[in-house]
């Protein structure tokens, strides 16, 4: 029989006759290793681990505790959890059922409609199916084969899924376990009893192929993983997340409202939203300011022969609104470049004005599909601290540092850790490969310069330009995606900006697109969630509430009003005939920093008594010693 040499990641080989199982060549060379793998890595490919070797090559086991094994045992759930649907339900359909960051889902076509108490008996199910540990068995078959099969048995999604691959795809793998068959391309987990811990969580509707033209189906989400007390920390963590979930705090603190009646993904803000929104724009505008950016605005909407000239009608047409005046076509701005390069070139520049950093507070619209909107989080209306630098290739790497210096600037203002990412050339792109690589190779050598530890994400750039993101954690851990850094060769090429260099010709310019903080009203959406409501006294929309006792101290409780607002205060009278208690209890129910309680001795004295909303008393003090209080909290991030 053939034999086969193996190479291992500790540098060792060893030598296999061909047809030997990957869990039995692991087993041979690190038997610890096979207890706790999923599937393993061969020649960089991930395979099951009854895949059986034929060729010489490398191999490593995947953990469940990985990022890809944990993946791969939330996948192999998925499966037992569409079992366990239709062994319950007869007649539910299954189309897709990934994993997902933090978990995975399956969409199922069925009339009746997924209540809490059929999750649990889906649940005892997908219990019995693991107990009876059925093993996930991969076949290859002929995709007519497949689609032959699936029609057979009814199920409509999967036969549309194997019609639309492309024409070179002849075969296509399948996996079954305890009689149940699913389309995948795997790996799987060697067999159901390796699931343990999983819970399902939730139903929610979901469009077919994310279209709201196709039919709603039904998205059971669930999680995993590989321990029970990994399990129950998350699920714990799940629950702090409802708690500061923004969309019902933005409710509770009389911030903002979702109207059905406005439409889905357009936000209303009210005033205290408005207020929070106000200070974060103020912030910006100084900052910006500072760095030397000029202040610019575009129009909402450009002649539809702009758009296709920069590459957005063929690129990024789905994610566009676009209307007609006058028998002309125009696009809705989902971007804010366009404007901005328009402005570079209203005039002759020389390479002494470059850098030109044009920044705008640009209101944006982007088609998003129903299924994905999310509070302040998916908006269809937003807008970005956008800014375009357009600078000189020799400038391209002092400028790249200078906003990553202004991004952790502004992420330690606003309380965040964060990391970074460095994402490539998407399938999807417009320019050249020699640009692509200068455009690349700046970011990443900027990136080195700085010392950010990065890492590589292929694929994910800009259809114009490869870009680095910064994804900040909040008080949960979890990763929001805000800033970001463009590098954009190709732009400027379309739209033919130049400047006159040292030599006396025409040279083309660089463009960076940039946010600091990214949309607006996603910005707030995760500050409200980082903080659960409770807002450092310098973002707060009302920095302080006065608190009377009686309807005696509304004279001079309005009067302290009077001095707060004059002074910069954020103040908000609460003058009712509720008891003081009472009164404490609402204001620290909407989180306001201070309370001023103003009683008959406060009156006498001329003074207030602030209480901070944790309950601790600063005790008695002058009007004016509380205001210089507050003043020296916004000071800092002045």
């Amino acid at each position: 029989m053939k034999e086969i040499r193996i190479s291992w990641p500790d540098g060792t080989e060893g030598s296999f006759p061909s047809g030997t199982s990957v869990r039995d060549a692991l087993s041979q060379w690190d038997p610890e290793k096979v207890k706790t793998a999923v599937a393993a890595r061969l020649n960089g490919v991930l395979v099951d681990l009854s895949h059986l070797l034929d060729a010489d090559g490398s191999l490593e086991a995947v953990d469940v505790t990985s990022r890809e094994g944990l993946a791969i045992l939330r996948h192999s759930t998925s499966h037992v959890m569409a079992q366990a649907v239709q062994d319950i339900f007869p007649g539910a359909k299954v189309s897709i059922g990934p994993s997902i960051e933090d978990g995975f889902y399956y969409d199922f076509d069925y009339d009746k409609t997924f209540g809490p108490e059929d999750l649990e008996r889906i649940e005892a199910r997908m219990r019995e199916i693991v107990a009876a540990d059925h093993p996930f068995q991969r076949e290859e078959v002929a995709r007519e084969e497949a689609v032959s099969r699936f029609g057979a048995m009814g199920e409509t999604y999967k036969v549309e899924l194997l019609n639309d691959l492309p024409p070179d795809v002849k075969t296509v793998s399948l996996y079954s376990q305890g009689g149940y068959l699913d389309l995948c391309r795997g790996p799987h987990v060697p067999s159901t009893g390796m699931i343990g811990a999983f819970k399902l969580l939730n139903v929610a509707g979901a469009y077919w192929r994310g279209d709201e033209r196709n039919r709603m189906l039904q998205r059971i989400y669930g999680t995993a993983f590989a321990t029970e007390k990994e399990l129950s920390e998350h699920l714990k963590a799940l629950e702090e997340a409802r708690k500061r979930d923004h969309r019902r705090l933005g409710r509770e603190l009389d911030l903002f409202q979702m109207n059905d009646e406005v439409g889905p993904g357009l936000i209303i803000f009210h005033p205290k939203g408005m207020m929070l929104r106000y200070i974060i724009e103020e912030w910006e505008r100084r900052e910006h300011l500072k760095r030397g950016y000029d202040m610019v605005m575009g129009p909402q909407i450009l002649k539809e022969d702009m758009w296709k000239r920069s590459g957005h009608f063929d690129h990024y047409r789905e994610n566009m609104y676009f209307t007609e005046v006058e028998g002309q076509g125009y696009g809705i701005k989902p971007m804010n470049c366009l404007s901005h390069m328009l402005i570079y070139k209203s005039k002759i520049r020389s390479y002494r004005d470059l850098p030109l950093r044009y920044f705008e507070l640009g209101t944006v619209h982007r088609h998003e599909k129903t299924g994905v909107l999310h509070g302040l989080m998916r908006a269809r209306q937003f807008t970005q601290d956008d800014a375009h630098i357009l600078c000189t290739p020799d400038q391209l790497n002092g400028e790249i540092k200078a906003i990553a210096d202004f991004v952790a600037y502004a992420m330690k203002i606003f309380g965040f850790e964060y990391e970074v990412e460095l994402s490539t050339r998407p399938e999807k792109s417009i320019g050249s490969d020699a640009d692509w690589e200068l455009a690349t190779s700046a970011l990443e050598q900027a990136l080195k310069d700085t010392h950010l530890p990065y890492d590589i994400n292929e694929g994910d750039g800009a259809f114009y330009g490869p870009k680095i993101d910064f994804k900040l954690k909040d008080a949960l851990k979890r990763k929001w995606q805000c800033a970001t850094i463009q590098c954009d060769f190709t732009l400027p090429e379309r739209f033919d900006l130049w400047y006159v260099g040292p030599d006396g010709e025409r040279h083309r310019p660089v463009m960076l697109h940039r946010v600091i903080l990214g949309a607006i009203e996603r910005f707030m959406g995760v500050l409200i969630e980082h903080y659960a409501g409770a807002f450092p006294v310098w973002l707060s929309p009302v920095q302080a509430a006065l608190l009377t006792v009686t309807e005696k101290q509304i004279p001079y409780g309005e009067k302290v009003y009077e001095r707060l607002t004059e002074a910069g205060v954020r103040a908000e009278k609460v003058f009712s005939n509720e008891k003081l208690g009472y009164k404490i209890r609402e204001a620290q129910l909407q989180k306001i920093p201070y309370m001023l309680v103003i009683g008959d001795r406060e009156v006498a004295e001329g003074k207030v008594s602030p209480r901070f909303r944790d309950g601790s008393n600063l005790g008695a003090m002058d009007v004016e010693a509380f205001i210089e209080l507050i003043g020296e909290k916004n000071r800092l991030y002045q």
